[in-house]
C-alpha cells in the first residue's frame, strides 16, 4: 500500500439525521488519526461538514435501492476500493450495505457495519434485506437493546458484535456556553409568558416518535406550553394541529420546525420529552438534553432505558400513554426547581462520563484497528 489506508463509509445521503451526523463524527477521527477517510453517498447539506473535517465525498447514486442499482453501485464501489487503496468498507445503511458487500468481497476491503434501527420486519423478506446489516466482519451496535436484538434476530455470534453508544459533542451542547439572552429570545419566539413552563419534544415529525401522545397529555396540564421542534412529515403535522384546536389547546401546542440551535432550545425548556411508541435505537435527543442538564421523561423502552436511570438521570414512563406522560410531567413540574437542578446535573456527569462523540470515536476506530492490515 503505498499511502496511508483509507476507511469508506457508505450511506444513501448526508442531509441530516444521526446517522449523517455520526458520519461526519467518524470521518473526523479517521482523519484524525492519520487514515484517508473518505465518505459516498448522493450528497446533501452535510457534504460541506464531511469535507471540513479532512474528509473526500464521492457522489454516487446510493440512495437508490432497487436490485440493478445495488449492482451498479457495487460495482462503482468496488472501482474505487481498488483505486483508493479502501481498506475498510464501512456501511451505515441497508440499500448502500448491500452493494458495500458485493464489492467488499470483490476486493480485498474488509466489511464493517453500523446496525442503527430496529428495522421493521413487516414485509416478506425483509428481514434477509435488513440481515445485511448484520454481516459485517464487525457489526457495531449502538445501544445493548440492538446488540441483543442482533443476536436475537440474526444469529450474529457475539464475538462480532461491538457495542458503541452514540455520543454527543458536550463543545456543541454546553450550557455554560448559552447566554441567557439567547434563552429569552428563545421563549419568546415560542409566545411564552414569563415563568410560564415548556416542555419540549425535539424529533422528526412522524407519528411512532409520539408527538401526537404528548398533545394528549397538555390537555390535563392547564397552563403547560409544548413545543414540537423538528421538520419532516406536513400532513401529519396539519394533523396535530388540528387535534390540538379540537381539543382547546390553542397558542398552548407550538410546531417549532427545524432548529439550528438545539442546545439554545433545550436549555429553553423546563422538561424535555422522549415520547417514542417504537423502541428507538439508542435516542440521541435524550443524552443531548442530559448534556444541557435538562430534566427527561423518555419511553420506557428502546435505547432510552440505558441512557435515563429514574429518578437520577430522569424518568421513565410507558409508551404511548398521555395519562402516565401527563402524571409525571405534573410530578416533575411541581419539583423544588433545584431538585430538578439535581437530575439535570447528574444526567450531564452521566452523558459526559459514558456518552460523548470522543468515546464513540475512539471506540470505531479500535474496531478498524482489528480489521487493517
Amino acid at each position: 500500500m503505498s499511502r496511508p489506508p483509507a476507511i469508506l463509509q457508505v450511506l444513501p445521503a448526508l442531509v441530516s439525521g444521526g446517522v449523517e451526523r455520526g458520519t461526519v463524527e467518524i470521518a473526523e477521527a479517521i482523519a484524525g488519526a492519520g487514515y484517508r477517510a473518505l465518505v459516498a453517498s448522493a450528497g446533501g447539506p452535510l457534504v460541506r461538514e464531511v469535507e471540513r473535517v479532512g474528509a473526500a465525498h464521492i457522489a454516487l447514486p446510493l440512495d437508490v435501492k432497487s436490485p440493478g442499482a445495488i449492482w451498479r453501485n457495487a460495482a462503482a464501489l468496488a472501482d474505487l476500493v481498488r483505486r483508493e487503496e479502501v481498506a475498510i468498507l464501512h456501511a451505515r445503511s441497508r440499500g448502500p450495505a448491500w452493494s458495500a458487500l458485493l464489492a467488499a468481497r470483490r476486493t480485498a476491503a474488509r466489511f464493517v457495519t453500523t446496525y442503527h434501527g430496529a428495522y421493521n420486519e413487516g414485509f416478506p423478506g425483509k428481514r434477509l434485506y435488513n440481515s445485511v446489516m448484520a454481516r459485517g466482519e464487525r457489526v457495531i451496535a449502538i445501544s445493548r437493546f440492538i446488540a441483543e436484538l442482533i443476536e436475537q434476530r440474526h444469529g450474529t455470534p457475539r464475538e462480532r458484535i461491538r457495542l458503541i453508544p452514540r455520543g454527543v459533542d458536550p463543545r456543541r451542547f454546553d450550557p455554560a456556553a448559552v447566554p441567557p439572552f439567547a434563552v429569552l429570545a428563545q421563549r419568546e419566539a415560542w409566545g411564552v409568558a414569563p415563568r410560564q413552563p415548556i416542555v419540549l419534544l425535539p424529533g422528526r415529525l412522524t407519528r411512532w416518535k409520539g408527538q401526537g401522545v404528548l398533545v394528549e397529555a397538555l390537555v390535563q396540564l392547564p397552563g403547560v406550553i409544548g413545543v414540537l421542534a423538528g421538520g419532516g412529515n406536513e400532513a401529519f403535522a396539519r394533523e396535530l394541529q388540528d387535534r390540538a384546536a379540537a381539543l382547546g389547546l390553542g397558542p398552548r401546542l407550538v410546531l417549532a420546525g427545524h432548529l439550528d440551535r438545539l442546545d439554545i432550545a433545550l436549555l429553553a425548556a423546563d422538561v424535555v420529552v422522549h415520547a417514542s411508541t417504537d423502541g428507538e435505537a439508542f435516542g440521541r435527543t435524550v443524552i443531548e438534553a442530559q448534556c444541557m442538564a435538562r430534566p427527561v421523561i423518555a419511553s420506557d423502552l428502546g435505547g432510552p432505558r440505558e441512557t435515563v436511570e429514574e429518578g437520577v438521570t430522569g424518568w421513565r414512563v410507558p409508551p404511548g400513554d398521555p395519562a402516565a406522560l401527563a402524571a409525571t410531567l405534573s410530578r416533575v413540574l411541581a419539583m423544588p426547581e433545584a431538585e430538578r437542578e439535581e437530575v439535570g446535573a447528574a444526567a450531564r456527569a452521566s452523558v459526559l462520563r459514558d456518552y460523548t462523540t470522543a468515546a464513540m470515536q475512539r471506540a470505531t476506530l479500535a474496531v478498524y484497528r482489528e480489521l487493517l492490515p
